[in-house]
This record gives C-alpha cells, sequence and structure tokens, in this order.
C-alpha cells in the first residue's frame, strides 16, 4: 500500500481499462447532509433506527413520511462537492464506467452521473405498498402520498432495517465488479455489508484499490494507494494529473 502518493493513484486511474467507483457517506458529508445516526439520528426523540423499518411505516405512516420529508427538507438546502462533480466529469470522459453508491440523499444524480447504482435506495425515490408503482417526487413530501394507480400508500424507495437489498440493482453491482479493473473507494467506512466487500471482489481478480477518507479504515491495509483527506480536495488533485 502506497499513503498519499496522488501520482500512484492517477497513474492507476490512467493505466486502467474499466474504472469504478463506490462512494459512502463521506462525501455526502462534505455537502453538509446529515448522517442520521447517533446523534444525528434522534428527530423529536424518535431515533432514526426505530422509523426506519416496514413495522413502523405499517403502524404510523404519516410519523415515519414526516421525518422523511425533514430529511428531503434537510437534503435539499445541500448541493452536490468538487467531488461529485469530479465524478461527473471522469463519466463523461469515459474514465469512470460505473458509480456504486451507499447514499441515498441522490446527489450523484444531481451533479449528472448518469452510471449510478444506489444499492440503499434514494431518498426522492417513491414506490407502491400495494402495486407496482415507482416514481420520483421532486420536492418534501406533505403527508402520505397516495399511489396514482391504486391509491394506496406510497413509501420512500429507500432499503429499511430487516429489509433485503433490491435483488436486481444487486446484480448490476456484480456485474460490474467483475468487469472492474480498478476500483476507486471514496468516503466509505467500509463496516457495512455488502458493500464493504465490493472492493475486495475487484482486488481478488487482480484488479487495483485506491481509497480516498479522512480517516484509516479497515480497507486501508488492503487498498493499494490511500489517499488521506476530503474528497472534495483529493479528486480534483486527482483530476489534475489527468489532464
Amino acid at each position: 500500500m502506497v499513503k498519499n502518493h496522488i501520482q500512484a493513484a492517477a497513474e492507476i486511474i490512467k493505466e486502467s481499462k474499466y474504472l469504478i467507483a463506490l462512494t459512502g457517506a463521506g462525501i455526502s458529508k462534505e455537502s453538509n447532509v446529515p448522517t442520521f445516526r447517533g446523534e444525528d439520528g434522534l428527530w423529536r426523540n424518535y431515533n432514526a433506527m426505530e422509523l426506519a423499518t416496514p413495522a413502523a411505516f405499517a403502524n404510523n405512516p404519516s410519523l415515519v413520511w414526516e421525518w422523511y420529508s425533514w430529511r428531503q427538507g434537510l437534503i435539499a438546502e445541500c448541493e452536490p462537492n468538487p467531488a461529485h462533480n469530479i465524478l461527473v466529469k471522469w463519466e463523461e470522459k469515459g474514465i469512470l464506467k460505473t458509480l456504486i453508491t451507499q447514499n441515498v440523499d441522490g446527489l450523484h444524480r444531481r451533479a449528472g452521473s448518469q452510471n449510478v447504482l444506489e444499492v440503499h435506495g434514494n431518498l426522492w425515490a417513491l414506490k407502491c405498498v400495494s402495486c407496482n408503482y415507482v416514481g420520483m417526487s421532486n420536492a418534501p413530501a406533505l403527508g402520505i402520498p397516495p399511489c396514482p394507480q391504486c391509491a394506496s400508500h406510497l413509501r420512500p424507495d429507500v432499503v429499511w432495517f430487516g429489509e433485503s437489498l433490491d435483488a436486481g440493482i444487486i446484480d448490476q453491482v456484480y456485474i460490474e465488479l467483475n468487469k472492474a479493473d480498478a476500483c476507486l473507494v471514496v468516503g466509505t467506512s467500509a463496516l457495512v455489508q455488502p458493500s464493504a466487500s465490493f472492493p475486495l471482489i475487484v482486488k481478488k481478480r487482480g484488479g487495483q484499490l485506491v481509497e480516498v477518507n479522512v480517516e484509516e479504515t479497515s480497507l486501508t491495509d488492503v487498498v493499494d494507494v490511500h489517499l488521506l483527506g476530503m474528497a472534495g480536495n483529493v479528486l480534483p488533485s486527482l483530476d489534475s494529473l489527468l489532464d
């Protein structure tokens, strides 16, 4: 592993034939998106981990939507940061093939990323609890949104505690992991499974890993290059070396 060797990281990116990226809460935190864990997880004396469950929605959908509407309002005030924008630039130039994210805030899409796999869903996406309707919202919800197809309740299309990840999206993720010869890991704690194992699949296949984080993680000893710092600073510096 090479620490803080930005030229080595740039060479990995330049030489890659199929670069993918995995992003986590760290990149969103630089846009002031709250994490909703620990102290940030308390809202009106409710714990986020108690509200983000199918049972909570079944028992009190109005309360759950009130919380999600509040979250949407906070995130609507946040803007994509330079790290988001560099990933968009690399996609447009054909350098970055696919972006896998653990984040539900939608900032990658708002920045302009197209090839995004959101493994935990999207805070602005909706799905019906009764039929197969799915859609998107563009503003914080007011009350419980009704399904336009069957008039049942819509819920946020995010993965709640106790739910399985979307099988279709995960299938796509593994297809990308098996194509990749390099993976850029940005702002993820490498603690939440199965995402924490995604870079290891690339590594096992002979691919190279570049980690960008403000601290070392459980992945740091495995990666080829670890770049210590904020993604919004590190990625533009990397980009300047690619040009």
